[in-house]
């Protein structure tokens, strides 16, 4: 490459990376500070929840642009072969679009015509569940080039509506809107969320698009394993980055498969491991028989299923609120609302009145904790002899049959009784909080900058761990391989380029709304639920209680009145009950159940693709590929995906942490094991393969002993007490320390060593 151009393209990655710093990190750390409005939105609320998000998709367009009217790429295919091929695509998804919406419409006209809701939910999941395996059979292969990279013939355009779908998981589909309901713009003091989530999920595209992406494109292989082996040769680096790709793949699909059971069960009634296996079948029908080229073209339907899913009932909520379906350009003005409505909960002798009884609740459940054994036979023999007075009584049978449940119900023994105690505890001490332990919805980070020590050190661990939770996000997703995988599709570099580009477009679609919605559903519990008699509540709320994780209300204070504090919704149920809030007909409930459906289906079929091509392609065969191998390599890859499968259904029938928690955790893992050694790798000519295994082994084991000392099922299995956090920080981004310690070492291991030999590589120049 020419020095002139060389210099020209260090300038347009250091100008436009510098843009992305200051919109990302520059503005969140001074959110506290910024002054004024953005017509309705408070300036730092609109900036994480949109303005960054814009200029995020500006930086990856104006690179996309520039970079490729400076490159010169020869064409694969025949240029007239090729526009045909396009033009095909075009008509058939364009069939497919109106197809899907005729679909939607007779289903709901079916619905008003009388057809009974259970057939709607069974038609509905039914067809699109056949639609993804029809695809998979009709892209069933077992060609190596199309099996793991689709042929390397998808147009950007349509590789970014894939990559959108891979993207929006669970996570974002399910759980976003409800993670931003509770936790606001920042989330608590010690557990970070809200807007850390928009701002890592997007800004992350950056990074892929300036550092990482087209150069991994540019060296024709078909895993990110095998970068490793062409950049660094030998076993060694290779095997790590195969198994450190197993191990956050693995993760993040136990989060998905969740998803899964969840809504299934939700959707056809059956129990929740019933279905996670009947929508496994899905999934293994794409990407066992068609691999990548199947699971392409599967998640580019899923992703239409996915955005009519979520933007029909933001935008009809936004209708009822503001008169304006944009949700996006329409919320604010309910944000002065909900911040007025926080304030009068706040001094409300209700809402007080409430809170005071949950302090009570906690404190009960602290004095039993000092004795637990004493405090279980207390209450035993208490409710026993409650038995026997009722019985001399001759009391109503409704209220003995109630005392001998309270009695089955007490804890079987010590050990049983202080895990529910300190659960109790935990919950109640929570809730005896303002807005029942929500932080308000605008607030930059808890604490106080200008009040006392306390106050001071609060605001300071709270912006400490949005700001870390961001930047493990966001590195992550530069390092997750089953998004760097979706890239290898494209026919070359420059649609590469283009694919990030319109990736970051489609996704922000739903991330722009997804802050919308949180605010339109809290407000319509603030303003419409709260306050209203429990005789009068919406038999909505009846419906989604029946599971207390997911909705719960109760008269704690016997006043027959709605407290905001009585009212706790969890966060996969906002998004899932979005259609019952807004009154939408019974098929728009059952669409969004199924777009939760495609976005965990989409992002499964990826993940399990990446680990069985993983262990098959990288660590069995460790690319050997030619051909009398070839069938051997894909059908391994096949076995290898049907036992992981199995394995993280399993998982998943666990019923795990959360599902944002799983999902954060794979990232902190794939930032910290392969994105120094990666873009290491690229940029920098001197960077050796003893560096790349050190830095790799480093950063994968500082975040993963990390996690082990401070996540608590984690703290509780190893048999360790007490947490062990460094400046605070959550282990959810363990990938802050991770990601630094891995390029140091890596950089003092690469300098301490000879260089590698060119003949030790397959690529002897860096990339960059």
């Amino acid at each position: 490459m020419p020095e002139t151009t060389t210099r020209r393209n260090w300038r347009l990655h250091a100008s436009l990376l510098a843009l992305w710093f200051v919109f990302s990190f520059g503005v969140t750390f001074f959110a506290r500070d910024l002054p004024g409005n953005f017509f309705s939105w408070p300036i730092a609320y609109w900036f994480a929840a949109q303005g960054s998000l814009l200029i995020f998709i500006g930086i990856v367009v104006a690179f996309a642009i520039i970079a490729n009217r400076r490159s010169a790429e020869a064409f694969l295919f025949d240029a007239t072969e090729y526009g045909q091929y396009t033009t095909s695509l075009h008509k058939r998804f364009a069939t497919f679009v109106v197809g899907l919406l005729f679909f939607l419409v007779a289903l709901a006209l079916a619905e008003q015509w009388g057809l009974p809701k259970a057939w709607v939910a069974g038609i509905f999941l039914s067809v699109t569940l056949v639609l993804y395996a029809v695809i998979g059979v009709f892209a069933r292969t077992a060609d190596a080039n199309e099996y793991y990279v689709a042929g390397r013939r998808i147009p950007g355009v349509y590789n970014g509506m894939a990559t959108a779908a891979d993207w929006m998981s669970a996570a974002s589909f399910i759980s976003l809107a409800g993670g931003l309901y509770s936790q606001g713009f920042s989330g608590s003091g010690t557990q970070p969320g809200g807007l850390a989530y928009v701002l890592g999920w997007t800004g992350g595209f950056c990074l892929v698009a300036l550092l990482v992406a087209p150069y991994l494109r540019s060296m024709n292989i078909y895993t990110v394993p095998d970068f490793f082996r062409v950049r660094f040769g030998g076993h060694w680096p290779r095997r790590i980055a195969a198994w450190s790709a197993v191990l956050c793949s693995f993760t993040y699909v136990v989060a998905q498969l969740y998803g899964v059971g969840l809504i299934t069960s939700r959707l056809t009634g059956v129990h929740f491991e019933i279905g996670i296996l009947l929508a496994l079948g899905g999934v293994l029908v794409c990407s066992f028989l068609g691999g990548m080229r199947a699971v392409t073209w599967t998640q580019v339907t899923q992703y239409v299923v996915i955005i009519l899913a979520f933007l029909i009932p933001v935008s009809w909520l936004s209708y009822q609120q503001t008169g304006n379906p944009f949700a996006p350009l329409a919320y604010g003005q309910q944000l002065v609302k909900i911040t007025d409505l926080e304030a009068s909960f706040a001094v409300s002798p209700q809402e007080q009145e409430v809170i005071a009884i949950y302090a009570r609740r906690a404190e009960e459940f602290r004095r039993k904790l000092l004795d637990v054994e004493a405090s279980l036979a207390e209450d035993r023999e208490e409710l026993r002899r409650q038995l026997r007075i009722l019985g001399d009584s001759k009391a109503p049978d409704a209220l003995v049959q109630a005392t001998r449940k309270s009695l089955a119900a007490l804890p079987k023994d010590a050990v049983a009784a202080r895990d529910m105690w300190t659960r109790g505890l935990v919950e109640n001490t929570e809730r005896a909080r303002v807005l029942g332990g929500m932080a308000p919805q605008t607030r930059a980070f808890a604490g106080n900058p200008d009040g006392n020590a306390d106050e001071q050190a609060a605001f300071n661990t709270s912006r400490a761990n949005f700001l870390a939770l961001m930047f493990c996000l966001m590195v992550g997703t530069a390092g997750l391989p089953h998004l760097l995988t979706r890239f290898y599709t494209t026919p070359g570099v420059i649609q590469t380029r283009r694919s990030v580009a319109w990736s970051l477009v489609f996704i922000a679609l739903l991330y722009l709304s997804a802050p919308a919605l949180a605010v339109l559903v809290k407000y319509e519990v603030m303003a419409h639920l709260v306050g209203q008699s429990f005789d009068a509540l919406p038999g909505w709320m009846l419906q989604w209680s029946k599971d207390p994780n997911l909705l719960s209300f109760s008269d704690v204070n016997s006043d027959g009145v709605l407290q905001f504090a009585e009212l706790r919704l969890g966060a996969d149920l906002i998004m899932l009950a979005s259609p019952d809030i807004g009154g939408l007909p019974y098929v728009v409930s059952v669409l969004v159940a199924a777009g939760g459906l495609a976005a965990a289906l989409s992002t499964a079929d990826g993940l399990l693709l990446t680990i069985g091509n993983a262990l098959a392609h990288d660590v069995y065969f460790e690319g050997n590929s030619n051909k009398a191998e070839a069938m051997r390599r894909v059908m391994l890859s096949k076995f290898a995906l049907l036992v992981v499968a199995l394995m993280a259904a399993y998982a998943a029938a666990q019923r795990p942490a959360g599902i944002l928690y799983l999902v954060s955790a794979s990232f902190s893992l794939a930032g910290a094991a392969f994105v120094p050694a990666m873009v290491l790798g690229i940029f920098w000519k001197r960077m050796t393969r003893s560096g790349a295994v050190a830095g790799m082994l480093a950063g994968l084991g500082t975040t993963v002993v990390y996690m082990v000392l401070n996540f608590p099922v984690l703290r509780q299995w190893f048999g360790f007490s007490g947490e062990h956090l460094w400046f605070g920080i959550q282990p959810v981004s363990a990938g802050v320390f991770g990601v630094p310690v891995g390029v140091l070492v890596a950089v003092i291991v690469s300098l301490l060593c000879s260089p590698d030999s060119p003949d030790d590589r397959d690529l002897a120049p860096p990339l960059g």
